[in-house]
């Protein structure tokens, strides 16, 4: 069963020119398609429309992007990066795996 996204997740780009990359989910476009931001290249302002088939949705959310989303309706970048960076550094022991195809 797929993993429904939600706003505040963090993604591994599975296609496309930031492949390889992570970003946050920061609006549910519809069953198929979000739209995710890094706070560097993708900013909140301009984020990439993505098919959810091209994430890999991982199991972490950040409480921060969601509620500032929730409460303003938006988030900064420099939120949006920190979330990235906290949870990047929380998997460092994880990195030593191969991509499997």
């Amino acid at each position: 069963m797929e993993v429904p996204a939600e706003i505040g997740q963090i993604v591994k780009v599975l296609r496309g020119k930031d492949e390889g990359g992570f970003a946050v989910i920061v609006r549910i476009v519809d069953d198929r398609f979000v739209a995710i931001a890094d706070g560097d290249k993708k900013r909140f302002d301009q984020p990439k429309k993505k098919n959810i088939q091209h994430l890999q949705l991982l199991p972490a959310v950040s409480s921060i992007v969601a509620d500032s989303i929730s409460e303003t309706g938006r988030v900064t970048n420099a939120k949006l990066r920190f979330a990235i960076q906290k949870y990047c550094n929380g998997k460092e022991n994880d990195d030593g795996q191969g991509r499997r195809h």
